[in-house]
């Protein structure tokens, strides 16, 4: 098994241009070469290296890969290329095309961003499907989805530390109260989870699980079948704990019997950064 050198120092935009249109050359592409160049090289480098190649060859370096790769390859190298808002822009539109009730992509996007990096998500989406996010998001999803997913995909929250514990306790009492009563698609819910900064959720679902016992999630698992509430849960631990929503992610996805491809690249993808 051949290793992959990588350069002690960066090569210039040109080189590495260069060295990708050789990559290309001939018969078969050259992937080690393309690995070692794209797979090293941080998103800001990687946005000039398509600009240049671009100006270079006259060529979108995004189609010379997908002409040039196949399968699960061609999807992570082109995904890893993508400036990071159009990759979410690219997921979320296909999440939206696909749309399954169990379908938590557009969560992912919407609740572990920072509101300014989803802001250019939403521009990134009109910019090339020339229609908004949430005007697909709307159109493709239904009822009590659709009711959270919309002003989730929508949100542009406050992103600084400072809390109002009272605030805090007031809104975890309401939680408490609508989950108490199975109210799980409640306006108030909804609202809490879409519109508060995540300094603000944080504290607020502490005071939940020491006022009230029990960690919200479990609270929300009532009925494991219930995908509206694996939705729920799933943009709780998006905006409180994304690391242990994305390793979940992963784990699912290898330890299954033929690893789950699509999940493990978008995983990678957009969180290698």
């Amino acid at each position: 098994m051949s290793t992959l050198t990588v350069p002690e120092t960066i090569p210039s935009v040109p080189e590495d241009c260069e060295q990708l249109r050789k990559a290309f050359e001939g018969w078969g592409t050259n992937e080690g070469l393309v690995i070692s160049i794209l797979g090293h090289r941080n998103a800001a480098q990687r946005k000039l290296i398509r600009q240049t190649y671009a100006e270079t060859y006259g060529e979108d370096l995004l189609k010379a890969l997908n002409k040039e790769l196949t399968n699960d390859f061609e999807r992570v190298v082109v995904l890893w290329t993508l400036d990071p808002a159009e990759r979410d822009a690219l997921l979320a539109n296909e999440a939206t095309k696909r749309w399954t009730s169990s379908n938590q992509v557009l969560v992912e996007i919407a609740c572990t961003r920072s509101s300014h990096d989803l802001l250019l998500v939403r521009q990134a989406y009109h910019a090339r499907y020339k229609k908004s996010l949430e005007e697909d998001v709307a159109y493709h999803t239904t009822g009590d989805f659709c009711k959270l997913l919309v002003p989730l995909v929508s949100s542009y929250r406050y992103e600084g530390d400072e809390v109002n514990m009272t605030l805090a306790k007031s809104e975890a009492k309401i939680l408490h109260e609508k989950i108490s009563e199975k109210a799980y698609n409640h306006e108030d819910i909804i609202r809490i989870l879409a519109t508060r900064s995540k300094a603000q959720i944080n504290a607020t679902l502490n005071h939940y699980k020491n006022e009230f016992g029990n960690d919200i999630n479990k609270d929300l698992k009532t009925d494991p079948k219930d995908e509206f509430l694996a939705i729920l849960r799933a943009t709780v631990k998006c905006l409180n704990r994304p690391e242990k929503y994305f390793e979940k992610i992963l784990r699912l996805a290898i330890n299954k019997r033929g690893t789950d491809e699509g999940a493990l690249t978008r995983v990678i993808a957009t969180r290698a950064e």
